[in-house]
């Protein structure tokens, strides 16, 4: 066996599944709860479903893995030969998935660094590609948690959504914050700062606000070399268009990921949602 830091993080990364087994990360799946069934993100439920879901307005609510998964998992990685794991999950502020993790690593049978990354969706995946790439050189596990709370310094998200009464359901925005976009039919842009959802523009109409979420995105990246991701949740063709508008204006893009949502945060932001990260390495 070979001996050495393995990543974990949870499925609200949502990196391409080539790209966890290339690099060896590990993915803890979170729960959505669609009626009364409970269902992984990731393999029991789809995006389509859960869209067609919100769409009917069907009860939809989501859950943290217990710490029992985590322990699980914590388990089979160090008899794969982890001698230390990092785990890196979502903003605390956003769900209970750190803490679940953080009770699990007490009786891991290796050392485990839980991590707040703050982040959420490719603004946490890049974070867990800043520590595999380490740990796959031969670095510890503190090199790894370094790089990893690096790359989520300097990563930004920006994202666009048809309305915010899916946020507010499920207590992720604020009554008040919601409001933010009711008031005369605004729409909203929004920014993930210190964890949390927090409003950041508003915009008359939708083909506005997505294009100032495209000059928001170029202005953050600058010309430094940055990796980009563009979510979409049911926008499959918005979510090309503006990727491939990015490829042009962004003179120091190294790679540029596409890809929709899980469930799991498709479930708060709703159908329409689109979404754009900026990392800086």
């Amino acid at each position: 066996m070979s001996r050495h830091v393995a990543i974990v993080t949870d499925s609200t990364a949502y990196l391409p599944p080539r790209t966890m087994e290339r690099h060896g990360i590990t993915a803890v799946p979170l729960t959505v709860v669609l009626g009364d069934r409970a269902l992984e993100e990731g393999t029991e439920i789809s995006t389509r479903s859960l869209a067609q879901a919100l769409q009917k307005r069907r009860s939809v609510t989501t859950s943290r893995p217990s710490p029992q998964v985590f322990a699980e998992t914590y388990r089979k990685v160090a008899e794969a030969g982890a001698t230390g794991i990092v785990s890196l999950h979502l903003s605390a502020e956003l769900s209970g998935t750190h803490d679940a993790a953080v009770v699990a690593a007490r009786d891991a049978p290796v050392p485990v660094r839980v991590v707040d990354t703050g982040m959420v969706a490719m603004a946490l995946g890049f974070c867990a590609l800043a520590a595999a790439e380490v740990a796959e050189t031969g670095g510890t596990v503190d090199e790894a948690v370094t790089a990893a709370e690096k790359r989520a310094a300097g990563t930004s998200a920006y994202f666009y959504v048809d309305t915010l009464d899916y946020l507010r359901r499920g207590g992720r925005i604020g009554a008040a914050q919601a409001l933010f976009g009711s008031a005369l039919a605004v729409k909203p842009l929004l920014q993930l700062q210190g964890g949390r959802i927090e409003p950041l523009e508003k915009v008359r109409t939708a083909s506005k606000a997505i294009a100032r979420l495209e000059e928001i995105a170029v202005d953050r990246a600058g010309s430094a070399q940055v990796d980009i991701a563009v979510h979409h949740l049911a926008a499959p063709e918005r979510a090309s268009a503006l990727a491939d508008r990015l490829r042009v204006r962004v003179s120091g893009l190294a790679d540029l990921h596409v890809s929709e949502v899980g469930a799991v945060i498709g479930a708060h932001t709703g159908p329409g949602l689109l979404g754009v990260v900026v990392s800086p390495r």
